[in-house]
């Protein structure tokens, strides 16, 4: 009969021996730690310039009638609608619509940051990445992510612009609309004749004009 021998206890002096770390808690753990510092500077300028001229005519004679008989033995639904009219439209002059913009825009965004004109904040200066195993055994972080972003934007956008119309518009509109639902016997007339004369006439000029001189300096 074989008799084993029993292994011997690790002393607490071997386990220190051998450098060994504890966990932290998990609650102080983190697998990725990542700061972004954004510091933006920002010019915007848009000088905006619109002019708009019109002559414009405008008759809509608007005509109905309707009738109806609903379960309504024996009975007559009779609609007539005359429309008689003359329209009559003239327009004499000019419509000009005239934009002249004259804008001049200086921007520097080296001011928007105020007394620090370079835009640092908290942190390392530049982006670094750390981290590791090391790191995080520690209490750290697996990846530690430091970015620092700094940008200065300048934006200028003169617009200039000139509308100008003339029209005449005629919209006689007549109806007439009779009906018998379920109505026998009974006689559904709709009559709507329609007598217009339309004389439109326009004489004159239409122009626009937009004139733009934009100075923009960016820095």
């Amino acid at each position: 009969m074989k008799l084993f021998k029993r292994n011997k206890p690790v002393s607490m002096d071997e386990v220190e021996a051998e450098q060994a770390v504890s966990l932290p808690n998990k609650e102080v753990m983190s697998l990725l730690d990542v700061n972004a510092n954004v510091d933006l500077g920002l010019d915007l300028a848009a000088p905006v310039d619109l002019a708009a001229a019109a002559n414009l005519n405008v008759a809509a004679p608007i005509e109905a009638s309707a009738a109806a008989n609903v379960a309504s033995p024996d009975a007559q639904a009779v609609s007539e609608a005359y429309q008689h009219g003359s329209i009559s439209q003239g327009i004499t002059g000019d419509a000009t619509a005239t934009a002249p913009q004259h804008a001049s825009v200086a921007q520097d965004s080296s001011s928007a940051f105020g007394s620090d004109p370079t835009g640092t904040t908290g942190g390392t200066p530049s982006g670094t990445t750390v981290g590791g195993a090391d790191s995080l055994l520690n209490g750290g972080s697996l990846l530690d992510a430091n970015v620092n972003l700094h940008a200065d934007a300048n934006l200028a956008a003169p617009i200039d612009g000139a509308v100008a119309a003339q029209g005449n518009v005629a919209a006689p509109v007549d109806a007439a609309v009779a009906a018998n639902v379920a109505s026998p016997g009974a006689a559904a007339e709709a009559l709507a004749p329609q007598e217009v004369n339309i004389d439109q006439n326009i004489d004159g000029n239409v122009q626009a004009t937009a004139e733009q001189t934009a100075d923009v300096n960016q820095k």
